[in-house]
């Protein structure tokens, strides 16, 4: 299947895996987004506005290191192809292929509604991750600037969040993460998954460049803001060879902390995946199945508790034995911020701060 421009995926079929109606062309050249001359028009971002009645969602999870998150955006126009969170899409009988990264969803009331969330006399502050689900700061942040508002709120009543993101656009926010660091209130978490501007174009078509992640994170460390880091995720024989030039590049702007994901594709991820390697890289593209396999337990994809974060076999203890020599080599750890939730005090649900 052929690649569609400043696209990841290659296709807009809907998931069966709910017994969700396929879509059918009724012959209008509009569906077909066919151009005069035969080729194909790549697909308009469109933004549809969400009004959710919650915006905190609570998990259990034991292979997380989160309770809670906030995701201000449903879909992402960065279009990473290993994405796995597109199968969400799925849930609302939209594509997890091109769906995912051309029909997105804001929640522009998210503020509003983790005030209401934080006001609750029973609300523990525990930290908010940002960025498990959807990109923070996807190219749609530059106009609503949901993420923003949320950061504004957190420093407003001192609760702490972490960040993960593939943007320098975190960069316009510095201000507010430079005081919420102050407190101890934030980490951000900047992955980076090659440093081949090619590559990266084909992985993550409008996600920023690598250099452009490497400076994010040193122009945020120079600002006094923890940050790390994180190569995420391993694509073997994809990305593994950058593994060892990602930690000498974060090094030399000052990062002193990394983790490392092995690639997960769940539901819909997997086909759409192996539609990418066809694509790109046919020449390998069985080899990167079989060891992506042979790390999963012979799937491609395991979901199980205790083993879904947690790659087995020899091509995973490769990578681990990879990684912890060339992060020792330059003096890299593991990330270890301890942020604190002692100063948080309940917002009143009308903005104003309790005096008491």
């Amino acid at each position: 299947m052929a690649a569609i421009k400043g696209r990841g995926a290659s296709s807009a079929d809907v998931s069966e895996r709910f017994n969700l109606p396929q879509r059918a062309a009724d012959g209008d050249w509009l569906d077909e987004a066919e151009a005069i001359d035969g080729m194909r028009c790549p697909p308009a971002t469109t933004v549809t506005e969400e009004h959710p009645r919650s915006i905190l969602s609570f998990n259990r999870s034991p292979d997380i290191p989160f309770d809670r998150s906030i995701n201000a955006y449903r879909g992402c126009e960065h279009g990473c192809i290993y994405c796995y969170a597109r199968p969400s899409h799925a849930f609302h009988d939209l594509s997890p292929g091109l769906d995912f990264e051309t029909r997105l969803f804001a929640k522009p009331a998210a503020a509003q509604l983790l005030r209401d969330t934080l006001a609750k006399p029973g609300y523990r502050p525990a930290p908010i991750a940002m960025g498990t689900n959807t990109d923070p700061y996807q190219p749609i942040e530059a106009r609503y600037r949901i993420t923003r508002a949320v950061l504004e709120l957190c420093l407003e009543v001192s609760h702490p969040v972490t960040i993960t993101t593939k943007s320098d656009r975190v960069l316009r926010d510095l201000d507010l993460l430079e005081q919420l660091a102050a407190r101890n209130l934030v980490m951000v978490g900047i992955s980076v998954t090659s440093l081949d501007p090619v590559l990266s174009r084909k992985l993550e078509p409008r996600a920023a460049s690598p250099e452009k992640r490497i400076a994010a994170l040193g122009r945020l460390i120079a600002a006094g803001v923890p940050a790390h880091v994180s190569i995420a995720p391993i694509i073997p024989a994809i990305t593994d060879a950058d593994l060892e030039g990602i930690l000498a590049r974060s090094a030399d702007v000052g990062v002193r902390a990394a983790t490392w994901i092995m690639v997960r594709l769940p539901h819909e991820v997997a086909p759409l995946f192996r539609a990418w390697l066809d694509t790109h890289f046919p020449d390998r593209a069985g080899k990167v199945m079989a060891t992506i396999q042979s790390i999963r337990e012979g799937r491609d994809n395991d979901p199980r508790f205790f083993h879904r974060m947690k790659p087995t076999g020899v091509w995973a203890d490769l990578i681990r034995r990879r990684f912890t020599v060339a992060a020792r080599r330059h003096g890299i750890g593991s990330p270890a911020a301890r942020l604190d939730c002692t100063a948080f005090r309940p917002p009143a649900r009308d903005g104003q701060l309790d005096l008491f």
